[in-house]
């Protein structure tokens, strides 16, 4: 096994004039679940689309398992699955009839294929609703299937391209287990979510994409630790937030910080103190909005 799945150095992509990636670094490790997160237009599905050959690049460099995306896109592509963000199932047919249509169009037998799909239907707590249409599937039972019908063979590189996208939190729960048991079987998980609690709770480590570029790379501890050991909070009297400022947790700097907004305060605002999240983390380093320069 290559000790990163999925390698990429200087990756460029634009689009007429929009530059969509700006010089992407990655290094995947096999075997793990690994989290790009960023804002939408930051370039997240566009290089997943690269990665897995739909896509070409203008510059730069790309390897799945070992593998040149560029010049070598067969072994690629019998090296990864894909699923994308929306439902590729076909809602006419049963969630049972589908994996079974996929099974054959991947090359398994009839034999193999119903075992494949019974065994998967298991594997995603699908069984009781096997032999019903898709289009009665609730959101998150369509996107387990359509993650199950994704590894009807087994590859060691597994796309996940914003995969919990409009599901409730009980779904996005069960497809959390799901994804980690991936993992637990050696699968090499590359997502990308809009989800900051989904990066937290999955992901080894995690890439901050912004305006095409890798804005900071670490673990979610590490991501938050960057941000500061502690946050203030203020919020007024009916607990709306008026700021949020990031600092080392000292009673020095709290005392430095307080004295600082108080001028620009309402003198009945509330102070809490908590730990960094990666709510804070990707406020700090995108483009979008910061907490920190709103206020009522």
């Amino acid at each position: 096994m290559y000790p990163f799945a999925i390698e990429t150095k200087g990756l460029k992509k634009s689009f007429g004039k929009q530059v969509v990636l700006d010089g992407v670094d990655l290094s995947v490790p096999s075997g793990s679940i690994y989290a790009l997160l960023g804002p939408n237009g930051a370039g997240k599905t566009t290089l997943i689309n690269i990665l897995s050959t739909l896509t070409a690049a203008d510059a730069g460099e790309a390897r799945i398992a070992g593998y040149n995306v560029f010049a070598e896109k067969t072994k690629v592509k019998s090296s990864i699955s894909l699923t994308g963000q929306f439902a590729a199932v076909d809602e006419m047919l049963t969630g049972e009839e589908n994996m079974r249509m996929i099974c054959r169009l991947s090359g398994l037998s009839p034999a193999e294929s119903k075992a494949r799909t019974a065994e998967l239907l298991k594997q995603f707590e699908l069984e009781a609703a096997g032999k019903k249409r898709v289009k009665s599937y609730s959101g998150g039972m369509r996107r387990r299937l359509d993650l199950a019908v994704s590894l009807v063979v087994d590859r060691p590189v597994l796309f996940l391209d914003e995969p919990t996208t409009g599901l409730d939190t009980i779904s996005r729960q069960t497809l959390w287990k799901i994804i980690l048991r991936l993992k637990e079987r050696g699968v090499t998980v590359f997502l990308t979510t809009q989800y900051l609690e989904e990066a937290d709770q999955l992901a080894d480590k995690i890439s901050v994409i912004d305006g095409g570029r890798i804005v900071a790379t670490g673990t979610a501890a590490e991501l938050k630790a960057r941000f500061g050991e502690e946050v203030i909070e203020l919020r007024d009297r009916n607990e709306a937030l008026l700021r949020t400022v990031a600092t080392s947790g000292t009673i020095a700097d709290v005392r430095q910080a307080l004295s600082e907004l108080a001028p620009l305060l309402p003198p009945d605002a509330r102070v809490s103190l908590r730990k960094p999240s990666m709510d804070d983390v990707f406020l700090a380093l995108t483009s979008q909005p910061r907490l920190e320069e709103s206020i009522s």
